[in-house]
């Protein structure tokens, strides 16, 4: 055609042969999204690829260009593509995909719809999580995953180039078990500048996150004639777990509006206690003053506390809480980590423990594994030291605080009567439903049969309660929060119909 500008011969694109007649009345939007979504999976578009300029893809399926810049900006928060001025809009990420949903397999009689292999169904405790991971989902809002998509690759990449080009031959051979003098000496300074917390960096062991610190702890204090250790009930199951798998009885201490009972905690005849003073999992209750100083005193009379810093860097309401570790550095062991910071693919963290039992856990360690990898720490070493990492906390504590905002005006829309815990600081939130009478377990596989992944509360207390859910926020872009927020509304429909309760 001369003389002027060609059209298309009908409301289609040539751009992965879309078919805007093929949308959904009303959902365009959420199907070109999808679309765009399932070509990164599939690898039809790989890492690398430019999508079309949002005027030409707009022309061609005849939709507004607000339309096709709404869908870019929701591929653009969940990570998979960024905008890169003149060189347009490219694919960055592809996203972690498994099999089919569910759904799409007919559900065996009397099913409703749910997988086949029901991870709420009765179990060892220790396959709870395992097999609720690894069903596929279209919204996941299990806790104690960062936002993934906000790791900083190109920081991480120019300090790794940075510390090959310095390293000599040597530097590839077997480490110190205790960690990369680099590492502890940043550690240091990172635990003094954030965590008012003074330590040398030969008191710094660096480990393969939290988990791997409670492993070797439960082995040397054991070795020391420690059996039984409290843990905060509701706390964290898999803490729980890491402690038993090292041959240490649990005795469950209550959790209230103040933290850790300690007057429980000096009746419940255990050695140790391990808590998560900072931000509570999965309440996110603060300890509180007075019982930070009667803990403290029963530490000093020979009792050991386990301080795992949970969540501590991410606070958005509150003022910072000093760790334990900073005011009685003799009797606490302190666990921290990378793992919600950056990403726990890193298997990075650190433990610091009273001297008396430092060359046993340096041991453990020794023979657990030889030591964590050694590049690794050197990069994380010189993220710490270049300040990198304080700029990438501060533009994640921005995410997610956006995260969190749309999560709690979602559940205040979607979950009538549902009592929300813990929004002041960390990556979730724990909602309870006070006076209900149901099992949370029947409401989180309802959840899974729409697509939707959420802890019940009842997985993480030892002793009875209130049924409730744990919900993380941080992995996933607002809209897809609302989204899983308002199936979990009708999930709870489901649970709890109307007039039963």
């Amino acid at each position: 055609m001369r003389g002027g500008r060609a059209r298309p011969d009908g409301p289609g694109s040539d751009f992965l042969q879309l078919d805007i007649g093929r949308a959904p009345s009303g959902g365009r939007t959420e199907w070109l999204a999808d679309r765009i979504r399932a070509a990164i999976a599939d690898g039809t578009l790989p890492v690398g690829s430019r999508l079309p300029a949002g005027r030409v893809l707009a022309a061609e399926l005849r939709v507004s260009r607000g339309l096709v810049t709404e869908v870019y900006r929701r591929l653009a928060d969940s990570g998979q593509v960024v905008g890169r001025g003149r060189a347009g809009t490219v694919v960055v990420a592809a996203p972690v995909t498994a099999a089919p949903p569910a759904a799409a397999t007919p559900p065996a009689s009397g099913s409703a719809g749910r997988p086949p292999a029901d991870p709420f169904a009765p179990r060892e405790a220790e396959a709870l999580v395992d097999a609720l991971r690894a069903v596929p989902c279209r919204i996941d809002l299990s806790p104690g995953v960062p936002d993934l998509t906000a790791f900083p690759r190109t920081a991480w990449l120019q300090a790794e180039r940075r510390v090959l080009a310095g390293l000599t031959p040597a530097n590839f051979g077997y480490g110190n078990p205790q960690g990369a003098p680099a590492l502890r000496a940043a550690v240091a300074g990172w635990l003094a500048r954030n965590r008012g917390i003074r330590a040398d960096p030969d008191e710094v062991v660096v480990v393969s996150g939290v988990a791997q610190a409670l492993g070797l702890l439960a082995h040397v204090l054991r070795e020391d004639g420690v059996r039984r250790v409290a843990v905060e009930d509701p706390g964290s199951l898999g803490a729980r777990q890491q402690l038993e798998y090292g041959r240490l009885a649990t005795v469950p201490v209550a959790v209230d509006e103040a933290g850790l009972d300690t007057a429980a905690l000096r009746t419940s005849r255990a050695e140790a206690v391990l808590l998560t003073p900072a931000h509570q999992f999965p309440t996110g209750v603060v300890l509180d003053g007075e019982r930070r100083r009667e803990l403290l005193g029963w530490a000093a009379a020979g009792g050991v506390v386990i301080e795992d810093d949970y969540d501590a860097e991410h606070r958005y309401d509150r003022a910072p809480v000093p760790a334990l570790r900073s005011l009685l550095p003799e009797g606490v062991c302190y666990a921290g980590s990378v793992s919600k910071l950056l990403a726990p693919a890193l298997r990075l963290g650190w433990l610091l423990v009273p001297p008396r039992l430092r060359d046993a856990v340096v041991a453990a360690k020794r023979y657990a594994d030889l030591g964590s990898p050694v590049l690794a720490q050197l990069v994380l070493a010189r993220l710490m030291d270049s300040g990198e990492l304080e700029r990438h906390l501060r533009f994640v504590r921005r995410r997610h605080r956006h995260r969190r905002d749309a999560t709690l005006r979602a559940v205040a829309a979607h979950l009538p009567g549902a009592r929300v815990h813990g929004a002041a600081a960390g990556l979730h939130l724990m909602v309870t439903f006070e006076g209900a009478a149901f099992e949370d377990t029947v409401l989180a596989a309802e959840a899974l049969a729409l697509g939707v992944k959420a802890h019940p509360l009842s997985w993480h207390r030892i002793r009875p309660g209130a049924p409730g859910l744990v919900l993380g926020y941080a992995a996933g872009p607002p809209s897809e929060l609302e989204e899983g927020i308002g199936l979990l509304g009708e999930a709870l429909r489901r649970t709890v119909p109307r007039g039963a309760g």
